[in-house]
């Protein structure tokens, strides 16, 4: 996308101005607040440079946002199905976690025909999820009610392996640019997990990564220098954290609720954050591209 290059200088007067030792950017908004419902989650972007985002205008939609911002309906999802993360593979097709069904969707690549691509009824509360290089898809798997969760994963051939359970409650999730880790956190109890991918999929080598004292966690996304990106809610910010486990940056937001975090734009350092208090989508500008990015360009 090329939305960034064409605002005008004065529209960033006023707003949050985040800094990476010396390079400075402003959180703007992208899109106009509660043009999504406060359900707003699973921001991703596609090869060709396009932005969706679940919930748009109503609940069980997914939006699709142009570079200027302007939204329009993608996809209504079924009767009985709310989507929460989006994912693309390299070829372009969409993954969607459906919490209230118990389902992946899948779209393929220049369409819009949903396919009920995984369905598990035993889950809690399919939430987000995050794609591995063997073609497996990770799922974090909360139940808010008891603060707890599980960890699933998803087999190419569409079975269900569930990994870990009794966890926290788990939420954000992402693998690395290597794919050799996992990276799983827990909202509540306010820890990020690391796993080590082996071959099949499968998980070892379980660690805690980084832990908080305040505000919870939620989705995550990595660039190509294995920084790990996490939004802080309540807090409103992101915070960068090194592949070593340091907190790199903190990036603060114009609203206090991020949901989740997605890399585009024309090189690939553009975030797109999703506020669930403001019901939209706040741009800020990260020091390397993402690593989706430089998989698919």
């Amino acid at each position: 996308m090329k939305f960034l290059h064409r605002i005008p200088c004065c529209l960033f007067l006023g707003l949050s101005l985040i800094s990476f030792k010396g390079y400075s950017f402003q959180s703007i908004d992208l899109t106009p607040e509660f043009s999504f419902t406060e359900g707003i989650e699973g921001p991703a972007v596609n090869k060709a440079g396009d932005l969706f985002a679940v919930n748009y205008q109503e609940q069980g939609t997914i939006g699709k946002v142009s570079e200027n911002g302007e939204g329009e309906l993608f996809v209504s999802l079924p009767e009985g199905s709310i989507g929460n993360g989006i994912r693309f593979d390299e070829e372009g097709t969409m993954f969607i976690a459906d919490y209230l069904g118990h389902k992946v969707y899948r779209i393929a690549s220049n369409s819009r025909t949903l396919e009920v691509w995984a369905e598990n009824p035993e889950m809690n509360q399919p939430n987000d999820l995050a794609l591995g290089n063997s073609g497996v898809i990770y799922l974090s798997d909360p139940n808010w009610a008891n603060n707890s969760g599980n960890l699933w994963m998803v087999t190419p051939q569409r079975a269900f392996i569930l990994l870990e359970e009794n966890m926290g409650t788990t939420n954000g999730i992402e693998v690395s640019p290597d794919g050799a880790t996992l990276y799983v956190n827990e909202s509540v109890q306010r820890r990020v997990w690391k796993y080590d991918i082996m071959p099949d999929g499968t998980l070892a080598n379980k660690s805690k990564f980084i832990s908080f004292e305040d505000f919870g966690l939620d989705g995550m996304r990595c660039d190509v220098k294995g920084n790990l990106y996490i939004t802080r809610y309540d807090k409103g910010s992101v915070v960068i954290v090194t592949p070593d486990g340091a907190v790199l940056d903190e990036i603060f937001l114009k609203g206090k609720k991020p949901s989740n975090i997605a890399f585009g734009g024309e090189d690939g350092k553009t975030c797109y954050v999703t506020m669930a208090d403001r019901g939209c989508v706040e741009v800020i500008r990260a020091p390397f591209p993402g690593s989706y990015y430089s998989k698919v360009h």
